[in-house]
Formats: structure tokens, sequence, C-alpha cells
């Protein structure tokens, strides 16, 4: 029996929704708030746990020929580049997981959701900020800005950490300043000394910061993010202008693979890292939340994205079955215990890649293993 669903937020975890319910047959309206839908210039790792569910809606063809597929994944020391341990991602994923390990820019993902979204007769509506919802009689509309949208069946909250839709089911709440602040850019691998950037997801640690190094677009372009211990910064947009003069310094006697990216990079963007605890509920009604707006996570496991990728699949198998509200309280019961795992799991890795004493260091240096991938989506 087909449904109508509309969706708050055309970010990759509600085009993922929209995409997934519209396959299997149902009614799909988002509303974004944005007057144009595009990502910002960003690198995004999709895990295996993510790559299965783009690969069930048709988009493994398309992705892989715009990602970079990453040999391993190492943890280096910020100035001796020595290697702590360094598992292999290719071929191990495919064959241990049933799928690969991508790297690709977060723009190229996004658009190729947005055109799939809209060939299988999704309605996508820009300019449309939810406020808010309400309910109808078993059914709910969303609060516009300037207006409403029909009444559906089904609506998902996919707005993000400051959700709207979470905060009329919850109240208000601020998110937690984690005391983190990350800064990111990108540059032409061209630009840079030949086979500098190794094919793989570099993890750089030091005290009181990191940072991640990895190729896009078939190793076109670097992707560059570093994470800093800075209370004084607290702005959370992912368009704020940074200081390159400012991001040369942190980094200054790190490892010449760091320095020259960072030399590159002219226009770094920075942004303040905020975290949730977990939620008493995600639903109330035919109302649900999907991704950020219900667990945001740091990004230290590179998880976000793969959790609200693995949130949509899941909320559509379960709510196509039939009986909404039921399948409202399966989606929580499944999905709040695998977030709250990988919350929990991104804040450990990040204390551990910012180790600063003697013993922290020593201790990194013995351990053989560190949780780098998810465990399965079931």
């Amino acid at each position: 029996m087909p449904f109508s669903v509309s969706i708050a937020g055309g970010g990759i975890g509600g085009l993922t929704a929209a995409l997934a319910f519209s396959r299997a047959g149902h009614s799909v309206n988002v509303y974004e708030q944005a007057w144009t839908l595009r990502e910002t210039g960003a690198g995004i790792q999709l895990s295996p746990n993510a790559m299965h569910v783009l690969c069930s809606l048709q988009l493994g063809p398309q992705i892989r020929r715009v990602a970079s597929e990453p040999l391993f994944a190492a943890i280096c020391h910020y100035r001796s580049g020595s290697t702590f341990f360094s598992p292999t991602l290719k071929p191990h994923c495919e064959r241990r997981y049933g799928a690969p390990y991508l790297h690709v820019h977060r723009a190229d993902l996004h658009s190729i959701l947005v055109d799939s979204v809209a060939d299988v007769g999704a309605r996508l509506h820009t300019g449309a900020r939810a406020e808010g919802y309400e309910l109808e009689r078993g059914r709910a509309s969303l609060r516009l800005f300037g207006g409403a949208s029909p009444a559906a069946d089904l609506v998902i909250g996919a707005d993000g950490l400051h959700s709207r839709v979470r905060e009329q089911m919850l109240g208000a709440e601020a998110p937690r300043f984690t005391g983190h602040v990350a800064w990111r850019g990108i540059v032409k691998a061209d630009r840079l000394e030949p086979c500098l950037v190794k094919p793989g997801a570099t993890v750089w640690i030091g005290p009181g910061r990191h940072v991640v190094t990895y190729l896009l677009r078939g190793g076109e372009l670097v992707n560059f993010a570093a994470f800093d211990e800075n209370r004084r910064w607290t702005d959370e947009s992912w368009t704020a202008r940074g200081d390159p003069d400012e991001l040369r310094s942190m980094f200054r006697g790190w490892h010449p693979e760091v320095g020259q990216v960072v030399d590159q990079i002219e226009e770094p963007f920075k942004w303040a890292l905020f975290d949730r605890d977990e939620l008493p509920r995600w639903s109330e009604g035919p109302v649900t939340l999907l991704g950020d707006a219900c667990h945001p996570t740091l990004p230290y496991m590179a998880q976000g994205a793969a959790l609200a990728i693995e949130d949509a699949i899941v909320l559509e198998r379960l709510v196509t079955r039939g009986d909404i509200e039921k399948a409202l309280i399966d989606y929580e019961r499944q999905r709040k215990s695998r977030a709250t795992l990988l919350q929990g799991m991104a804040r450990a890795n990040g204390r551990t890649f910012h180790m600063t004493g003697t013993a922290d260091w020593l201790r990194l240096s013995v351990l053989k293993t560190l949780n780098m991938l998810p465990p399965s989506l079931k």
C-alpha cells in the first residue's frame, strides 16, 4: 500500500530517504530551506555499511565513477610519520563486507542523489524552511516558513543538528559544544609533489589536534580535514572562512606530507563541533527523525552520513510493511542502540587522536587494532 511522505531537509540523509521511499512506490515531497540544492566542497567517506545501502538503491556505478577507493587506513605520528597501524581497505572490504570503502566529494554524492530522486518522481521544494509540524487525525503536515505542506501519512525530520522538527517534539535544548574546531580544505593533487599523498585514509595524530588526508575523484583532489582543541571558536557554519596563516601556524613542524597540503590551502573553512546526548524518543505519531536530527555523530568515525543513509533504508523497509506507527517504534528500537554505540565510538576516537602525555603515546604505540570500521548493519 503506497503512502505519502514529507521530508524536511534535502541533505544526504533526507535525499536517501526520498529515493528509498520513491523506489518502493510511495509519494514523496522533500522540503529544503536552501534555494539551491547543492553541497559544500568537502570529502566524505563511504564505508561498506553506507555503500550496501547506496548500491541497493542502484547508485553503485554512478558513485564509483566519481570516487577514489583507498588502499588502507593509516594512523601516523604527526612529526615522524611513523605508522602505528595500517589496516588494508582494498580489496579487504569488498571480500569481507561485500561492498567497497570509497572516498567521494560530498557535492558529487549530493548531485547523484538529487538527480536520482528527481528521476523517480519525488518532488523537491527549495526555499521551504520547516518550522515544525501539525498532527491531523493520524497524519501530519510540515509547518513551513510562509505556509504549510499538504498532510502526509509520514513526516520525516531530516533537518540536521538544529532540527525544528526535533525541537517541537522534545523541546528546545542547545547542543553541547565539544571544545573541538574543525578545518577543511581541498587541494588539486597536481599542485603537490607527485605521489605525496598516499592512496589511503591517513590520520595524523598529534598533541591537541589531528589531521585526516585522502584522495578524491580518482586522485585528482586531496581532501584535508583538521581538528583542533579550541574553546574560543563556537561558530557552527560550514561556510565560515578561516585564516590560512592561522592554519599554517597550527601545523608548523608537522610531517612534510601535512605541511605541503596545508601550504596549498588558500581558502580554508572552519566550524565548531557540537554533540548531543541520546534523545528520549525519536517519534510522535506519524512524525519521526533521521540522521543528525536525532543522533549527531562527531567525525572521528566518519559515520555521520553513513548512519543517516542507514536510517533511510531501515525506515523505508519498516514503514512499507504497512503499520506506520508500529514501524516508527521498531525503527527507533533498531536504530537508537546502533547510533548511540557509534556516537560513543566516535567520541572515544577523538580522545585517542589527541593524546598528549608520554603514557598516552606509549599506549597508542602498542595498540594492535583500533575501531576503524563500524560493525555491520544487521
